[in-house]
C-alpha cells in the first residue's frame, strides 16, 4: 500500500494545489486504500516527490488533521488517523442537532427530510 497522489497543475477546473493532495489523501484513508495507522510521507518528502512548495503540503496536512483524516505523532511523524469513526461521530451529532433544531421549529418529519435532501443535493450535486 502505498499513497498515490497525481497533481494536475494545467487545468484541474481551478482546484488549488493544496486542494487536490487535501482530498486524494481523505478519499484514500476513507477508501480503506491507506489504512489505519499507515505513515505518511514528511511534508518536504512529499512536497519534493510531487514538486509542490513545502507550505502547500503543510496546509493539505493541516486541513486533514482538523478533518480527523490524519495525526501528526510529534517526531515520530503523521498518520492515517481511524477518521471513519471521527467522520460517524460528527456526522451523527450534528444529524441530532439537526433533528433537534427541526422537532423545535415545528417541521413534521417529511419536511425535515426533504431539507437534508435538499441540502446533499446542494452539497453533492445532483446527481445522488
Amino acid at each position: 500500500m502505498t499513497l498515490k497522489i497525481e497533481i494536475d497543475g494545467g487545468s484541474a477546473g481551478g482546484v488549488p494545489s493544496y486542494e487536490q493532495v487535501r482530498a486524494q489523501i481523505a478519499e484514500q484513508a476513507r477508501g480503506g486504500t491507506l489504512p489505519v495507522g499507515y505513515k505518511l510521507p514528511t511534508v518536504r518528502g512529499l512536497a519534493q516527490e510531487l514538486g509542490l512548495a513545502a507550505n502547500t503540503v503543510a496546509k493539505a496536512y493541516r486541513a486533514l488533521e482538523a478533518d480527523g483524516v490524519i495525526e501528526t505523532r510529534g517526531r515520530h511523524g503523521t498518520f492515517v488517523a481511524a477518521a471513519g469513526d471521527a467522520a460517524a461521530r460528527e456526522a451523527s451529532a450534528a444529524a441530532q442537532a439537526f433533528a433537534e433544531r427541526a422537532r423545535r421549529l415545528g417541521l413534521s418529519e417529511a419536511r425535515a427530510l426533504a431539507a437534508v435532501r435538499d441540502a446533499l443535493r446542494a452539497a453533492y450535486g445532483d446527481s445522488g
